[in-house]
C-alpha cells in the first residue's frame, strides 16, 4: 500500500506541474508534510497519538485528528463504526487526562477541561463525573460554558483535577490501571485495522497495482504464446502423421478420390453461374466464392445427425441409406454418373467421419448456474468478464458471478414481463446492462445502483428488439427492432427492420439508420474496435455496413442464400464472420469484398428445425482463433479458425444450446441451454 501511495503522489505532482498548478502543488507538499492521516498506517497513527500528542499535551491536534477520522468514515451505512469510534474517542481523551495527572500536570487537565467543555459536555453521561458530578452547576448558558468552566472547576472540589489520589477513587481508579490502557491500545489498533482494510481504495492508488498486474500478465501472455506455438507445431506434426496413417489403411481409399473434387466443384460452380445468369445475386455470389464448401453429402447429414455422445442419432432410414448403398450398383447407367455418385458418397463419409471425430474439450473447471426456470435466450459476459448476465424466455434476467472469490454485490434478478431477445453490456464503464424485449422495451440496468436507470420503448410498428449493441467508444447504442408476422420459427416471425441510434446520456433516439423501403429484419449487430463501422445482418441473407459518423450505409453484399443469424468482426477487423440459418459459416474479406477466407458447414448443429428453439449465434474468443456456435444438439462445436483442426465439442447440456459467449480476455466460454441452465467453462 505504501508503494502505491508514493506512486500516486508522484503522479499527482507530475500532473500539477504539467498543468502549471504551482500554488496547488505547494499546498499539496505542505499538507503532505503534516499528513495527520499518516497514509492510513495503523502503527504510525498509534505512535502519533500515544507518543506525540498525549505526552506533549497537544490536545487540539488530538481532537482534530479524531474528528478527521469521523469525517472520513462517517456515512449512514456505517452507524456501528461511528458509534465505536465515538466510544474510543471518549476513552482516548480520558487517557489524556489520566496521563497528565500521572505526570503531575494538573494545570494541563484544567486547561483541557476548560477549553473543550462545550464539546465534552455534549455527552453528559460520559463526562459528568470528571467535571464534579451532581455538585457541578449547569446554570450558566452553554454559549459561555468554556469561559465559565475554569471558575466552576476551581470552585468544585469534586472535579478530577482537584481530587487527591484519583487513582484510588472508586470512580476513576480503573482508568489508572495498566490493564485498561493495554485494552484501549489494542481496541484502537483493531478498530483502525478494520476500517482501513474495509475502506474503498481510491482509483489513483490502483494504478500502480494494475500497472504491475498488466506487466505480469504481458509476461505470462508472452510465455503462453511461446508455449502455444510449440504445441501448435507439435499438433500439426501429429495430425500429419495421423493423416498419413489413415491414407495407408484400406478404409481410406474412398477419401483419396476427393483429391480430384476441386476441379469438379469449380466446373460445377461455373455451370451453375451460367444456368443462373438471370439471377445476378446468385451469379455474383458464385463468382466471388470459389472456396465455398461443396454441398455433396448434405442429404445424408440430416438435422438429427448429432455428435457421437448418443444424445440423438441418425434416423433409421439415413443409417440404412448410408450403410447399404453400394458403389458397384449405382442407379445410373453411365460411367460419369457412377463417378459422381462415388465422389458424393466418399465426401459424405469424409464429412461424417470428421464431425464424429470432434474431440471433447479439455476442461480446467466448469460452473453451472441453475437460477432460471425457462429456456435461456441470451447470456453475456460483462466487459470485465467478472459478471454474467443471463436471460430466459419468461422475461427474467439474472446477474451473477461464477468465481466464488468475486464479490456478489452486483448480483440481481430483473423481471421484465416479456421474453428477453437481446442483451449487451456497456463496455466503457462496465456498469450498465441493456435489455431488449419482445414487447418493444429497452431497459438500462445499473449494476452498482441495482435499479433501472432508463426504460425506453421502440415504436409500436417494431416491437421485437432482436439485438442491441453499445459503441466501444461513444456513449451510444444501436437497437435492431423488427415488425411481427406469422411464421414457423424464430426468424420467420419477424418482418421489417428498424435500426435506431440512441444517446446514452440523454436516453433519447438520435437517428434512424437508412435501410431502404420495407427492409428485411436485422438479426445481428456488431461494432468494429473504434465504433466507426457497424455491421448488420438481415433475414434476406445480406450483410450491411454503416459509417456511424455519417449515419449512412457504405456497402453491403449477399452473404447467404438464407437468413443470416449472427455476424462478428474478425480479430484484426480485416474480415467479418457470418452464420446462416442453413448452418454455413463464412469468413468474408473486407479488403476484397465477396471473397471467402474460411468456411465451415455446421448444419448438423444449426439445422432449420432448431430455429424453433433459438436464434443461432456465434462467438469468437479473445484471440480470434476459436469460434463457438450454438447448437440444436446438447453439445456445441468449437471451430479452429484458419487452423488445421476440424473442431472440438463442448461438454453436454441436457437440451439444445441456445446462446454462447466468450470471456473478453480468458479462455473461458459460457453456454445457455433450453434445459434452463447456464454453464461457464474454462478450457486448458
Amino acid at each position: 500500500m505504501m508503494e502505491n501511495m508514493q506512486y500516486a503522489e508522484e503522479l499527482l505532482r507530475e500532473f500539477l506541474i504539467f498543468r502549471g498548478f504551482t500554488n496547488t502543488l505547494q499546498t499539496f507538499e505542505t499538507e503532505l508534510s503534516t499528513d495527520i492521516g499518516r497514509s492510513f498506517q495503523v502503527d504510525k497513527i498509534l505512535d502519533l497519538i500515544f507518543s506525540v500528542y498525549i505526552p506533549k499535551y497537544q490536545a487540539d491536534k488530538l481532537i482534530s485528528l479524531l474528528n478527521f477520522f469521523k469525517q472520513c468514515f462517517s456515512s449512514s451505512s456505517e452507524v456501528l463504526l461511528i458509534s465505536t469510534l465515538s466510544k474510543l474517542e471518549v476513552s482516548i481523551l480520558r487517557y489524556y487526562i489520566v496521563h497528565a495527572l500521572q505526570s503531575g500536570r494538573q494545570d494541563k487537565v484544567v486547561e483541557f477541561l476548560g477549553a473543550n467543555g462545550n464539546y465534552l459536555l455534549q455527552k453528559r453521561e460520559d463526562w459528568m463525573p470528571w467535571f464534579g458530578g451532581s455538585q457541578y452547576s449547569f446554570s450558566f448558558s452553554p454559549i459561555c460554558l468554556s469561559s465559565s468552566l475554569l471558575l466552576s472547576l476551581r470552585s468544585c472540589l469534586a472535579a478530577i483535577p482537584y481530587i487527591k489520589n484519583p487513582n484510588l477513587d472508586p470512580q476513576f481508579y480503573v482508568y489508572f490501571s495498566k490493564e485498561w490502557f493495554d485494552a484501549l491500545l489494542l481496541s484502537f489498533r483493531n478498530f483502525l485495522s478494520e476500517i482501513f482494510n474495509g475502506t474503498r481504495i481510491p482509483a489513483l492508488l490502483k494504478i500502480s497495482t494494475e500497472k504491475n498486474a498488466v506487466k505480469h500478465l504481458k509476461n505470462d501472455i508472452k510465455q503462453l504464446n511461446h508455449k502455444l506455438s510449440q504445441l501448435q507445431a507439435l499438433l500439426e506434426t501429429k495430425e500429419a502423421e495421423i493423416f498419413r496413417l489413415r491414407n495407408m489403411s484400406p478404409a481410406a481409399q474412398d477419401s483419396s478420390m476427393l483429391q480430384d473434387t476441386s476441379s469438379i466443384s469449380d466446373l460445377s460452380s461455373e455451370n451453375s453461374s451460367k444456368d443462373n445468369g438471370g439471377n445476378p445475386r446468385i451469379k455474383d455470389f458464385s463468382e466471388a466464392n470459389a472456396t465455398v464448401p461443396s454441398h455433396l453429402g448434405e442429404r445424408i447429414l440430416g438435422p438429427n445427425n448429432v455428435d457421437s455422445s448418443g444424445s440423438s442419432s441418425v434416423p433409421q432410414e439415413s443409417k440404412c441409406e448410408l450403410g447399404s448403398c453400394s458403389l458397384s450398383q449405382p442407379p445410373f447407367g453411365n460411367d460419369e454418373a457412377r463417378d459422381d455418385l462415388q465422389i458424393s458418397q466418399a465426401a459424405s463419409r469424409r464429412d461424417m467421419l470428421r464431425e464424429e471425430e470432434f474431440p471433447e474439450i479439455k476442461v480446467d473447471f466448469q460452473e453451472t448456474f441453475l437460477g432460471h426456470t425457462s429456456p435461456i435466450s441470451r447470456c453475456r459476459f460483462s466487459a470485465s468478464g467478472i459478471n454474467v448476465a443471463s436471460a430466459s424466455m419468461d422475461g427474467t434476467v439474472r446477474i451473477w458471478t461464477y468465481d466464488s472469490s468475486t464479490p456478489t454485490s452486483r448480483n440481481a434478478t430483473i423481471y421484465c414481463g416479456a421474453e428477453i431477445m437481446s442483451l449487451d453490456w456497456e463496455c466503457r464503464s462496465d456498469r450498465l446492462l441493456l435489455i431488449g424485449t419482445a414487447d418493444g422495451g429497452i431497459k438500462a440496468w445499473n449494476v452498482d445502483a441495482k435499479r433501472v436507470v432508463c426504460d425506453l420503448s421502440t415504436t409500436t410498428e417494431f416491437p421485437s428488439v432482436l439485438d442491441l449493441k453499445c459503441s466501444p467508444v461513444e456513449p451510444i447504442f444501436v437497437s435492431a427492432a423488427a415488425s411481427r408476422r406469422h411464421g414457423s420459427n424464430k426468424l420467420d416471425k419477424v418482418g421489417f427492420a428498424s435500426l435506431t441510434v440512441w444517446n446514452m446520456k440523454t436516453w433519447k433516439a438520435m437517428t434512424v439508420l437508412p435501410l431502404g423501403e420495407d427492409p428485411p429484419a436485422i438479426t445481428s449487430l456488431c461494432f468494429n474496435h473504434n465504433g466507426k463501422i457497424l455491421a448488420a445482418s438481415a433475414i434476406d441473407g445480406m450483410i450491411h455496413m454503416f459509417d456511424m459518423s455519417a449515419g449512412l450505409q457504405i456497402t453491403g453484399w449477399p452473404a447467404h442464400d438464407s437468413a443470416v443469424s449472427s455476424v462478428l468482426f474478425g480479430p484484426d477487423e480485416t474480415s467479418i464472420f457470418s452464420l446462416g440459418c442453413d448452418g454455413k459459416i463464412f469468413e468474408w474479406s473486407l479488403q476484397n469484398q465477396g471473397q471467402v477466407l474460411w468456411s465451415r458447414d455446421c448444419s448438423r448443429f444449426c439445422y432449420p428445425e432448431s430455429l424453433k428453439i433459438c436464434r443461432h449465434e456465434i462467438a469468437l474468443d479473445a484471440n480470434g482463433r476459436r469460434l463457438l456456435v450454438t447448437s440444436g444438439s446438447v453439445r456445441s462445436p468449437i471451430y479452429q479458425v484458419q487452423g488445421h483442426m476440424s473442431g472440438l465439442r463442448t461438454l453436454p447440456h441436457t437440451a439444445a444450446i441456445t446462446s454462447v459467449d466468450w470471456h473478453p480476455t480468458l479462455p473461458i466460454f459460457i453456454t445457455g441451454s433450453a434445459d434452463h441452465s447456464v454453464r461457464v467453462t474454462s478450457i486448458l
